[in-house]
């Protein structure tokens, strides 16, 4: 299956069309790690932790670089649309390959639906009238266009939306180091919030460390780049580029805002479980900061939507090259944009927001803890292709290893050890232990497919062979 075209010569019906420029994959990469986890999620995890909390996600984003300079190292070496899940395949076998494409599409189709119904709510804090379900729809509709319209239309969309998240986030850093270092009217140096209220570390170092299941979950994303890298002009140098740009800003961004949230409000801010970044700018005296922050968060949410489906469609796409899901959905337009593949996931996205609207305990709650450790365990096959992938490579073509990953095998290995703490811990914290066991059914029902696939295979190798024989 090809991934590049001859535009002159126009598209074959499996190409996908080169749309996507450098600036597109650094802020696509830029843009995939900075959702609604952080402007929102990261008040649940500064209660739970304490001032300390800074330092889980820097822990947590450490484990992502370690991730993404991984994929880097893979994808510079062989650029493909189906990255890491065709890393898994040749590095460990079809079923790898296989199990890595079936969950990370599930993983991002329950996210759209997630995305869509949380974008529904925040609309409806200025416009109430219509349903939940309608809004949720016509989100869905709105990012579904921008993928049919060309990749180049996905790309110019992530390309703003993360724009406005990653301003979002410097003007905080700004403004909070300034209101912190005591240059903001009527301020004083203070990091006294860091250690008042019960200190540093009121629920004790394991909350640190318990904390991480949650955080990793708000980082998910930047690997989206080395997908859509396949996509653009030079996708070597386009991936080296996107994965280096990463390593500086998860850690500013992340670590450095959260850093400066926990400066200006004490840890047990009944506000900061809310609306973290709205809290602090109130506390500052910045006024409009719900209007503005809804916004923003709004803004994240459609960016994650947009992904969502783009790489969703992507992944089906690639499981349909490799006849692991129906051949309809490797159709492309004449503008190279797989159609089948994106209405695929939009469907299943939108019935995960009838289910939310339905059965939001029930049905749709099991849809959400279904995928929770499920992106775990893409990255920790990720770490296990790259340990295998790396050894061959260095045997046989030492000269397509433009990016390295640091300290191999050693870090390697650390992160593959962090992965399955991070998932054995999951049974140890109240929030994410219902997400374990669904999870691993995921996992289970993706084995026992591959296994009947391959299964049905074999017995279609044989029948030619039997029929011979009976002849003669």
């Amino acid at each position: 299956m090809a991934d590049t075209v001859d535009t002159d010569a126009g598209l074959e019906p499996t190409d996908l069309k080169r749309g996507l420029k450098q600036r597109h994959l650094t802020m696509i990469a830029i843009g995939g790690v900075i959702g609604a986890g952080l402007f929102v999620g990261s008040g649940v995890v500064i209660n739970e932790t304490g001032p300390a909390a800074f330092l889980s996600y820097l822990i947590t984003g450490v484990l992502i670089v370690l991730v993404m300079r991984m994929l880097g190292e893979m994808a510079t070496a062989n650029p493909s649309t189906g990255s890491f899940a065709d890393y898994a395949r040749l590095a460990l076998g079809g079923w790898a390959g296989f199990s890595v494409g079936w969950l990370y599409w599930y993983f991002w189709v329950i996210v759209v639906g997630f995305e869509a119904t949380a974008g529904a709510k925040i609309i409806q804090f200025w416009w109430k009238g219509p349903e939940l379900w309608m809004l949720a729809l016509g989100l869905m509709v709105l990012m579904t266009l921008t993928n049919l319209i060309s990749v180049k239309s996905y790309g110019e969309f992530e390309y703003w939306f993360a724009g406005i998240k990653v301003a979002a986030i410097i003007a905080f850093l700004g403004l909070g180091a300034l209101f912190v270092l005591g240059l903001w009217p009527g301020q004083n140096l203070d990091f006294s919030n860091l250690t008042d209220h019960g200190g540093f570390l009121p629920n004790g170092p394991s909350a640190i460390f318990s904390s991480i299941v949650v955080v990793v979950f708000s980082m998910v994303g930047a690997e989206i780049a080395t997908v859509a890298a396949a996509e653009s002009h030079d996708p070597k140098k386009a991936i080296a580029k996107a994965t280096q740009s990463v390593i500086v800003r998860v850690l500013t961004f992340y670590v450095g805002s959260v850093f400066l949230l926990v400066c200006i409000l004490p840890w047990d801010d009944t506000e900061l479980g809310a609306s973290p970044y709205v809290a602090a700018f109130n506390e500052m005296g910045i006024p409009g900061a719900d209007d503005l922050m809804n916004l923003v968060v709004l803004t994240a949410v459609l960016s994650c939507l947009n992904s969502g489906l783009y790489t969703a469609s992507r992944m089906l796409f690639v499981l349909a090259g490799r006849r692991e899901a129906p051949m309809a959905l490797i159709t492309v337009n004449r503008r190279g944009v797989p159609v089948w593949a994106i209405l695929a996931s939009t469907v299943v996205g939108f019935l995960c927001v009838i289910a939310a609207y339905v059965s939001p305990k029930t049905v749709f709650l099991f849809l959400l803890n279904s995928s929770g450790a499920v992106i775990l365990f893409v990255y920790l096959l990720i770490a296990v292709s790259e340990l295998r992938m790396r050894r061959t490579l260095e045997r046989e073509a030492p000269e397509r290893l433009k990016v390295r990953m640091w300290l191999y095998p050693y870090l390697t290995y650390f992160a593959i050890a962090a992965m399955v703490v991070v998932i054995g811990s999951m049974a140890l914290v109240d929030d994410v232990r219902s997400q374990l066991i669904p999870s691993f059914i995921s996992l289970a029902v993706v084995l026992a497919a591959y296994r009947f696939k391959t299964r049905g295979e074999r017995e279609r190798e044989r029948e030619p062979a039997t029929a011979a024989a009976r002849a003669s």
